[in-house]
């Protein structure tokens, strides 16, 4: 098969680093890492996780940003990986290739199809860590660092992919994430800014059922900062203090309040006696 202008380099230029890697994870080769691996390999399958996780996230008014970065980065990874330069370059993958196929038949990996550079893999994985790692603070950069890591070996080890394929989706993984970043910090910028509208504040303030036991309720003020939507607040002037909870705390509710909105053609949940967005 005649490889293209971009395989061909690759293959050339960086023959001798990826053998230099491949070779060294073969020499480690055992029953345990391959099992391991492969765990890791199905775990990071098509970056699922990450999408479940970003549509549970959103669901929920304190994670939604969260989950709008992550489901964001993960997409614009695999557009840029999957989509555009899979196609583009069209390198063979290693377990194709002598002696690579042999050391893949050794540790009886999976059959894996479609091109190898860059992997789809670790550039959901890469993505998805990045953004968590952006939202939510530095607790987040070693678990970040460890998964990427992490699949990024475990493609090789399978020879699945060349040192190269990973390096480069790791590079793809963190642009996207930081793409992603900045998108969504824009696009909750403007529907703060635009809250007194009902979509953006049905945005702000939509929550899912209350299946787990979750407050729904916000309440959102001029002087509030984008990011800070609190579910607990201090009693106003007009309501009456609970006898028996802790100073400064909210009088107990019978059940939670949801913001009041009514969506498009559908009438008010009139059970819903929450405040109007201001």
């Amino acid at each position: 098969m005649e490889l293209t202008a971009a395989a061909s380099w690759l293959n050339t230029a960086f023959a001798g680093y990826d053998r230099m890697i491949l070779s060294l994870l073969h020499s480690v080769a055992n029953g345990f890492f391959t099992f391991l691996f492969k765990l890791i390999t199905l775990l990071g399958e098509k970056g699922i996780l990450f999408f479940l996780a970003a549509i549970i996230l959103m669901c929920f008014p304190k994670t939604r940003k969260l989950g709008v970065c992550i489901f964001g980065a993960v997409c614009c990874g695999a557009l840029i990986t999957n989509v555009i330069l899979k196609d583009a370059v069209a390198r063979p993958r290693p377990l194709t290739v002598l002696p690579y196929s042999q050391w893949w038949a050794e540790i009886k990996a999976p059959a894996e199809d479609g091109w190898s550079f860059p992997s789809g893999h670790v550039t959901a994985a890469a993505a998805g860590m990045v953004a968590i790692r952006l939202m939510r603070g530095k607790r987040w950069t070693v678990p970040a660092i460890v998964w990427i890591l992490l699949m990024m070996i475990a493609r090789n080890y399978l020879m699945a992919h060349y040192p190269t394929d990973v390096l480069a989706a790791a590079i793809i993984g963190v642009a996207s994430a930081f793409i992603s970043y900045y998108i969504t910090y824009f696009i909750f910028q403007f529907i703060y800014i635009n809250r007194k509208k009902k979509w953006c504040g049905l945005v702000l303030t939509w929550s899912a059922p209350d299946y787990y036991g979750i407050p729904s309720r916000l309440k959102l003020t001029g002087e509030a900062d984008e990011k800070e939507f609190t579910f607990l607040r201090k009693p106003s002037s007009g309501e009456k203090q609970d006898p028996g909870a802790p100073e400064g705390e909210a009088p107990k509710q019978k059940k939670w309040q949801l913001p009041n909105i009514t969506l498009p053609g559908k009438k008010s949940n009139s059970g819903y006696q929450g405040k109007h967005v201001k």
